[in-house]
């Protein structure tokens, strides 16, 4: 899958020009040369605005016990119209940037979990989204986590649209 396409910035706006396969790395490289044992999560939300769909997808490097960060890429999207298939979109995209990257997550020994803003309890909509979506993830041999866990998706990702 090509996420060639996608363009990625720091949480303080600056932009990443290199592809994003070599600035994980990099980032990799460094936790790991300074002793961070490293967890990553991605997670993509979106928004429907008038007939437009804003979506941002989310690259959370956990740091076990110091905290962490986050890489973002925003992007549209006309004409969604059911929330199914908006969820799906989500749960595609983060998928799209895990596979793209796990092959270099498995060569550093990282974990990584997909985080779907999907809810588990029946009485939200999105929940008509979470069989499809859960076993998407987990088909394609990802970790999953979905609301009120998957904090990629459901705060990180969300507080950046």
């Amino acid at each position: 899958m090509d996420i060639s396409h996608l363009r990625w910035r720091r949480l303080n706006g600056d932009r990443i020009e290199e592809p994003i396969k070599e600035r994980v790395e990099k980032i990799l490289l460094h936790e790991q040369s300074i002793g961070n044992k490293i967890k990553v999560c991605i997670g993509t939300d979106s928004q429907r605005k008038g007939k437009i769909t804003e979506f941002a997808t989310v690259i959370v490097f956990l740091r076990e016990k110091k905290g962490g960060f986050m890489l973002i890429s925003n992007f549209k999207r006309p004409n969604i119209t059911s929330l199914k298939e908006r969820m799906i979109l989500e749960v595609s995209k983060s998928v799209e940037v895990a596979y793209h990257l796990c092959d270099m997550f498995d060569a550093y020994d990282v974990e990584l979990e997909v985080h779907a803003d999907i809810n588990t309890d029946p009485h939200f909509k999105s929940h008509l989204a979470l069989k499809e979506a859960m076993g998407y993830i987990l088909g394609m041999g990802f970790g999953f986590k979905a609301k009120p866990d998957a904090f990629a998706s459901s705060s990180c990702a969300d507080k950046v649209i």
